[in-house]
């Protein structure tokens, strides 16, 4: 059962996505990116959903990635090609765009005018898959890296090609994927342009469950395994390291060229849920109600979180200095911020040394300010707006 605050947060939530999500952007198919074996999980073509700009941001561009995880194995796999996360038969036909995609400039001041972009995730790869085998039985098609190019050329025929200003964003798998091709998407792009990349929950750390067991390590070597991710990751990384490796943003940041921004929560709750604590690690659930609010955590579970969090920061801080990578690392419980207009742009979002992530991000993106800032530790930061849910939520991969 809902307690009486949960019904309050979850009505004033409602309330602010009714207010703010106005703007619904009707999906287009990639159809002629099946010819080129660029499809879903389920062989289904590619989407996106683009709302163009105008004015001042008719040549710039913002792109968006969706986040959703990954499938690591034949079996999950099958399921989720069933899903509007494997094929896009399941997609809605028009999708919200609010945040960091929202058209009204006081919801999103620096980027409510630029052609923004949402591509659709159907490959389960992080766009890094490609086997062209595919067998009858299951009729799996691996071809996030495909997907990644057909769009990229779909919109670069669009006007992107002849872009002033480009960020290429993503969320949660999204935003490792954003992070990955972000000197890819630099190469596609007019000499003479601003590209930037944002990363948002998708600096997913390596390190051990609270078995001890290397559980995200593994999983993400079955995921580089299955989908043939190997030749498509950034070989700055491949040529030192394992493939699997380098879906790891810590082994792969040091090498990006182009500016990149890492926004992250220290104690991001899908890594607490699911490389922390995973119910491999956790087979009697006395994790579980600590993960789905925070403030349940025994001070014992809090200890382990506080030693992710240094974790977490030293692997950041391990990229090493740069004048051009922006950083917005606070101490809440929570995954994903630029997708939500609470935490991305309101009166009472998040904030690190007096700042918004919008304005962060803003100030970075337009080399007004270079933010790099990291949170004092939980629960210090009263703006935090930690997540808390139920059961249901948020499904364990």
């Amino acid at each position: 059962m809902f307690s009486f605050k949960q019904w309050l947060i979850l009505l004033v939530c409602s309330l602010v996505i009714l207010k703010t999500e106005g703007l619904f952007v009707n999906i287009t198919l990639v159809r002629n990116a099946v010819a080129k074996g660029a499809v879903c999980l389920d062989g289904s073509p590619p989407a996106y959903h683009l709302d163009r700009g105008s004015g001042t941001g008719i040549n710039s561009w913002l792109i968006q990635l969706e986040g959703g995880g990954w499938c690591n194995n034949v079996t999950n796999c099958v399921s989720r090609m069933h899903t509007k996360l494997g094929s896009s038969k399941q997609m809605v036909e028009s999708l919200p765009f609010s945040a960091i995609l929202s058209n009204k400039k006081q919801y999103n001041p620096d980027f409510y005018n630029w052609n923004r972009v949402k591509v659709r995730y159907c490959d389960g790869s992080s766009f890094t898959g490609d086997v062209e085998a595919v067998n009858p039985a299951t009729n799996l098609h691996f071809r996030g890296a495909r997907i990644w190019l057909a769009v990229m050329e779909e919109l670069l025929a669009k006007g992107m090609k002849i872009a002033e200003n480009a960020v290429l964003s993503g969320c949660s798998a999204g935003g490792l994927a954003s992070l990955m091709h972000c000197d890819s998407f630099r190469a596609l792009l007019p000499m003479g342009a601003k590209v930037k990349c944002l990363s948002d929950a998708g600096f997913f750390l390596n390190t051990r469950d609270v078995s001890g067991a290397q559980y995200i390590k593994s999983y993400f070597q079955d995921v580089v395994t299955l989908h043939g991710s190997a030749k498509n990751l950034p070989r700055s990384c491949t040529s030192r390291l394992t493939p699997a490796m380098c879906f790891f943003p810590q082994y792969v940041g040091r090498q990006i060229r182009t500016p990149l921004f890492i926004l992250n929560a220290a104690y991001d709750s899908w890594q607490i849920k699911n490389i922390l604590a995973p119910r491999a690690a956790d087979p009697y659930g006395k994790w579980q109600s600590c993960q789905l609010d925070i403030k349940n955590c025994q001070p014992n579970q809090l200890k382990v979180m506080q030693d992710f969090r240094l974790e977490f920061l030293t692997a950041v801080v391990g990229l090493g200095r740069s004048s051009s990578r922006g950083m917005f690392i606070d101490s809440c419980y929570t995954h994903c911020q630029t997708e939500t207009q609470t935490s991305w742009f309101w009166q009472d979002s998040p904030i690190l040394n007096r700042t918004t992530i919008a304005k962060a991000v803003g100030d970075w993106v337009y080399d007004r300010t270079l933010f790099q800032k990291i949170d004092c530790p939980y629960p210090c930061n009263p703006t935090c707006r930690h997540r808390v849910f139920t059961p249901q939520d948020d499904p364990a991969i």
